[in-house]
């Protein structure tokens, strides 16, 4: 199962950095012919339309479904009101599938690069978002300082504030941006109701979620999807801290040094949070218990 997992990513990657180069040059030969270099926006395999952005090899993996259906299906599957909370959200995919969901009450992205932040702005408007979401313009972190992160150019989704991009290579830029630690969250997240959180900060994610852990918001998370690389993230530190705040990891996705991963409360999220859920069916909590 494991390499049958391995082996249909793959092949999705590889597709999409094919049909990428292919759809750059026919929108470059279109903007020539029309005069225009705007280009309309593209349903999405997940079902929802985006920005096109063929220059971006994070937008053809959204486009073309490379991350899979997992998380997808996981935040189909909540049928309570709820809170998403998208930290490094970059151009929103998964905060436009949250909002297929019709009880995700309210949307919290959070995306602080400024070229991707607008993408993400945007994107949440094609899809009729504005009034559900607020596009915050800074990473979470452990501070509230300005920091440099690190991009490649053709790959958003690999922006960093850690050390494993080197600003020498050609195709590393570095960009100021804006940090805020979690209290600049409080005024965004509706009270009283349950939040499912994606983590996406390529190496940040420990400050992340120590941040989370230790907030006020601690005993509404039902659930934390994280990407995890054991080449820049210590995963027994990680796991530390799930413990002492009373999660853990209740699912991984893939295998190797490279996957992601579910982590839930051990303990039920409080009913009230639930408004009365019947928590034996909810498949976050299923999960928790090791149900495949």
């Amino acid at each position: 199962m494991a390499r049958d997992f391995l082996v249909w990513r793959h092949l999705r990657v590889v597709r999409a950095r094919a049909m990428r180069h292919f759809h750059r040059l026919a929108a470059h030969a279109s903007a020539i012919l029309t005069d225009s270099p705007r280009q309309r926006a593209a349903r999405t395999v997940y079902g929802v339309p985006m920005a096109p952005n063929w220059n971006d090899r994070t937008y053809a993996y959204c486009h073309y479904g490379t991350y899979g259906t997992y998380l997808a299906d996981l935040i189909h599957s909540i049928d309570r009101p709820f809170a998403f909370l998208d930290i490094g959200a970059n151009q929103g995919l998964f905060s436009l599938i949250a909002g297929q969901n019709p009880h995700c009450a309210k949307i919290v992205a959070l995306e602080p690069v400024p070229q991707t932040h607008a993408r993400l702005t945007r994107n949440l408007a094609l899809n009729g978002l504005k009034t559900r979401s607020a596009a915050l313009k800074f990473g979470l972190s452990d501070e509230n300082a300005v920091r440099t992160i690190a991009l490649r150019r053709a790959h958003s989704g690999v922006a960093t504030l850690e050390s494993h991009l080197r600003a020498e290579e050609a195709d590393v830029r570095l960009q100021r941006v804006w940090l805020r630690s979690v209290e600049a969250l409080d005024a965004h997240l509706p009270a009283g109701l349950p939040i499912f959180v994606k983590i996406d900060v390529e190496g940040h994610e420990i400050t992340v979620i120590e941040q989370l852990l230790g907030s006020r918001h601690k005993d509404r998370i039902i659930g934390i999807f994280y990407e995890h690389d054991e080449r820049w993230c210590d995963g027994a530190r990680l796991q530390g801290v799930f413990e002492e705040a009373g999660f853990s990891t209740a699912r991984t996705y893939g295998r190797g040094k490279h996957f992601d991963a579910l982590a839930t409360p051990l303990a039920p999220v409080s009913a009230h949070h639930w408004l009365n859920k019947d928590e034996a069916s909810d498949p976050l909590l299923v999960a928790n218990a090791g149900v495949p």
